[in-house]
């Protein structure tokens, strides 16, 4: 019975030990999971899971299944110089272009450059191959020329932003 007892003893540390590993095992790809989707934006509202030995085969399966969304890249495509008859006027040279070649759908909101707490001006969304034009602004401005910046907003499928791209350009508001 001694020898069964001790035959025993060893299956069941062996049992252990293996468990152990496998959990180990299963934390170690969820860590490198959670570090290598990093580079990603993820959606604000969402939270990191804390992983136990009663979760980790499952959090690990979520995060292999979990699709990546790499930022995407922009090319613009747009009048650098917008002209404005008036104040409220539509613009007969402002363009934005969502080129075809890029890789997510954009949005964007312009700004005084001196203010960007609040936009002259807030697009829709512009499909790739698609563009904007008889532009007019959301906010009147007096007469002038006025430093502005663009900001565009790459979109996923689901409309949030991926990231983000700055653009300087000037408006002119002739009367």
């Amino acid at each position: 019975m001694a020898k069964e007892e001790k035959i025993m003893g060893k299956g069941t540390k062996v049992a252990f030990i293996s468990g152990g590993v496998v959990i180990v095992a299963l934390l170690v790809t969820v860590i490198i999971l959670l570090v290598k989707g990093n580079g990603a934006v993820r959606d604000e509202v969402k939270r990191n899971v804390v992983v136990n030995s009663n979760n980790a085969e499952q959090v690990a399966e979520q995060l292999i299944n979990e699709q990546y969304v790499a930022p995407g890249y922009y090319s613009t495509q747009m009048s650098t110089t917008w002209h404005f008859a008036t104040g409220d006027a539509v613009s007969e040279d402002a363009y934005v272009k969502n080129d075809a070649g890029n890789t997510n759908d954009v949005f964007f909101d312009v700004f005084l450059a001196s203010d960007e707490n609040e936009p002259i001006l807030q697009s829709p969304v512009i499909p790739r191959g698609s563009e904007m034009t008889d532009i007019s602004l959301e906010k009147k401005l007096d007469a002038g020329t006025y430093d502005c910046v663009m900001v565009y907003h790459l979109i996923d499928e689901n409309q949030n932003t991926v990231s983000t791209l700055r653009v300087a350009f000037t408006i002119i508001i002739e009367q």
